[in-house]
């Protein structure tokens, strides 16, 4: 047996043992393919009022919407504020008087959060996240073990034009396994790059020493681990105090005039620093963000910190987690990671129907054999 049909070998026991698990992190993958833009979408009837001297005011938006754990303020006038409550959901409050709006849809973000606890766990619960994790994370690294023979397998064995045509290119009147075969060829090849990233990233994200090598590979220490807690963190019993928040938050628009919006996570105490994510992307490109620490008891910025600032590597898995979406590089970025998906889902079909193809043509040669050696 020569290398080439080894490896061939191994390529195919490897998509015939993951096929169903990739299969369905692809479909899942597609669906989430414009996630952000959906949920805004289904949340477009929420609208501030802008009246002609009013301000965003975050401190008016504190006192009506109660039990707030963050809060994000947008550049378009018209735009609520979007009031995270932890488990209790998402609110909608005008920006300007602070008036509760409403609760976000629950019907569109329900059916996103349940097709992502599939693409992540496949759909298992509590506990069993943990297994559904495992089962994901090692259907990841089967899959870039995939992409990266599939391409050594479509590569000619003869190096010329003519042999490069017959598998980069969709081929007109095929049937049966030379359609199938010429597909297969065809959507691996141009969903190559955009595949190997995302599935890549894929792997990042399901295994912690996956994560850690990027952090070698960069020349970043690794994270301190965190300290062991015995329960709960502990909050003061004392109401927050809310004055000089919008002070704060004048502060963070002026810090980056080209701010798309600004997200606050609510302190637990008077005492603590006010910290601010201003974002002048679409709110999924880290290069655009950056961290403003603000404390009110002085009145004062005390650090700013944009992307560029971040140590290499945890800039390189920031990339990492934003690529496996496509979201790094805005809407075209999500639209070529969702047609990588796309591909991967036929590429799971075409390679499934080559298998049983060829596992048919095997039972029958075996009857052949068997029928003759009878005969003699």
């Amino acid at each position: 047996m020569t290398f080439r049909k080894l490896f061939f070998w191994i390529h195919l026991s490897v998509g015939v043992v993951m096929a169903a698990i990739v299969m369905l992190m692809s479909v899942t993958g597609v669906l989430l393919m414009y996630e952000k833009q959906t949920i805004a979408w289904s949340d477009r009837g929420f609208q501030s009022k802008p009246a002609d001297s009013a301000t965003r005011s975050i401190e008016k938006v504190l006192a009506k919407v109660p039990g707030a754990a963050s809060v994000t303020m947008y550049r378009d006038a018209a735009a609520a504020a979007v009031v995270g409550l932890g488990r209790s959901g998402t609110a909608f409050a005008d920006a300007y008087s602070g008036e509760r709006l409403g609760m976000a849809s629950s019907e569109v973000r329900g059916f996103l959060g349940s097709v992502k606890e599939w693409h992540r766990w496949i759909g298992l619960q509590g506990e069993g996240r943990a297994v559904g994790k495992a089962i994901t994370g090692a259907a990841n690294l089967g899959f870039l073990f995939l992409v990266i023979s599939g391409l050594y397998l479509w590569l000619p064995s003869v190096f010329s034009w003519r042999h490069f045509r017959a598998v980069l290119w969709f081929r007109r009147r095929l049937s049966g396994k030379a359609r199938d075969f010429n597909w297969h060829n065809v959507i691996g090849v141009w969903c190559f790059v955009p595949l190997f990233f995302v599935v890549l990233s894929g792997v990042v994200i399901s295994y912690g020493w996956a994560g850690a090598l990027v952090l070698q590979l960069a020349g970043s220490p690794a994270p301190a681990p965190s300290a062991a807690v015995g329960g709960p963190a502990k909050t003061s019993a004392a109401p927050v105090e809310m004055e000089g928040i919008d002070a704060a938050f004048e502060a963070a628009m002026r810090q980056d005039p080209e701010w798309n919006s600004i997200s606050l996570r609510v302190p637990t105490s008077s005492a603590a620093p006010l910290v601010f994510t201003i974002d002048a992307g679409t709110g999924s490109e880290p290069q655009k963000r950056g961290t403003l620490t603000y404390q009110r008891t002085e009145a004062k910025v005390t650090n700013w910190e944009p992307f560029d600032a971040l140590e290499k590597g945890r800039r390189w898995r920031s990339w990492l987690r934003f690529v496996h979406t496509g979201e790094y590089y805005g809407i075209l970025g999500q639209t070529v990671a969702g047609l990588a998906s796309m591909g991967a889902a036929f590429l799971v079909w075409t390679g499934i129907s080559l298998s049983l193809r060829r596992f048919s043509a095997w039972r029958k040669r075996r009857s052949v054999v068997a029928r003759e050696t009878v005969a003699v």
